[in-house]
């Protein structure tokens, strides 16, 4: 069996478990690790088959498993390309979500920064989804492009809808962009990863099996990474708009207007840092499907 899928599938974790194993796998230093260290972790991994992630008096089995499951994907045992590794996707996204919140004076400027956040979480979305099912190619990249068409669409449309109707009310000024970024955010994971409900992905045993093909857990696979998402990406925008409101009525914004930016930056950074975390932590890797399989 996968290694991966059988730590997923051992290891029944609580929500701190899972966010304290996640905070690990975020770890920016499996970013820079050589294929040939992964490559004898994951040796040693399949050469002890009863390797436990709590075998404390082993630390090679512990670094083993924090290097493949951060780097190798459970489902296709490939690895996962670099820049769409869990532990690249804070410092990837939180300056794209910095950006698709500032106001500006014209459309123009917003663009890049829409389209290249959801290339980025679209190519991350598909990358790490689901990999159990049949596809080709060119149907992740077509499907991809539509998605990062339509997504960098609806991003740009609370923008054009201030500048086209001089909405200065605070509420929409300030809450309407959010709004939009946690819906498209949730709808974009939903888009890029509509093959698995439609197809079905693996459904397993106890013991690593294949037993079938459900759509049901395609979709519940889906809608729980969607939901995530939105906590994610809704609750990083929100939080630095309320404390750049209030920080600006202070005197300090008086004297240094400039400032706004660095902390508005830094509340983005830091509100993200603890939500990744929190987010991939919400729902286990692994869940239980009812569904019944003829002829398995």
């Amino acid at each position: 069996m996968e290694p991966n899928v059988r730590f997923w599938i051992t290891e029944r974790q609580s929500f701190v478990q899972r966010f304290l194993q996640w905070m690990e796998l975020l770890d920016p230093t499996n970013l820079v690790l050589s294929i040939e260290k992964i490559e004898k972790s994951r040796q040693l991994l399949l050469t002890n088959q009863d390797a436990s992630r709590h075998d404390v008096e082993d630390q090679r089995i512990q670094e083993a498993w924090k290097r493949s499951l951060s780097t190798v994907h459970p489902d296709s045992s490939k690895l996962i390309p670099v820049p769409f590794r869990p532990s690249a996707f804070l410092p990837f996204t939180a300056p794209m979500v910095f950006l698709s919140l500032l106001s500006v004076k014209n459309l123009k400027s917003m663009i890049l920064p829409q389209v290249s956040f959801y290339t980025y979480t679209t190519a991350f979305n598909i990358i790490n989804g689901n990999a159990s099912y049949n596809r080709q190619p060119y149907e992740s990249i077509l499907l991809g492009t539509g998605v990062i068409a339509s997504s960098t669409f609806f991003g740009l449309l609370p923008r054009f809808l201030q500048l086209r109707f001089s909405l200065n009310n605070i509420l929409t000024r300030k809450a309407l962009p959010v709004v939009f970024l946690t819906q498209v955010s949730a709808v974009n994971v939903i888009a890029s990863r509509s093959f698995e409900p439609s197809r079905g992905i693996e459904v397993m045993d106890k013991e690593g099996n294949v037993i079938g093909y459900s759509r049901k857990a395609g979709t519940k696979a889906v809608k729980d990474t969607a939901t995530s998402r939105a906590v994610l990406f809704g609750t990083s925008a929100f939080i630095p708009e309320v404390f750049s409101y209030f920080f600006k009525r202070t005197q300090f914004f008086q004297q240094y207007p400039w400032s706004l930016w660095t902390l508005k930056l830094s509340c983005t950074i830091l509100v993200m840092g603890l939500m990744v975390p929190v987010s991939f932590s919400i729902f286990p890797q692994t869940g239980r499907c009812l569904e019944s399989f003829s002829g398995a």
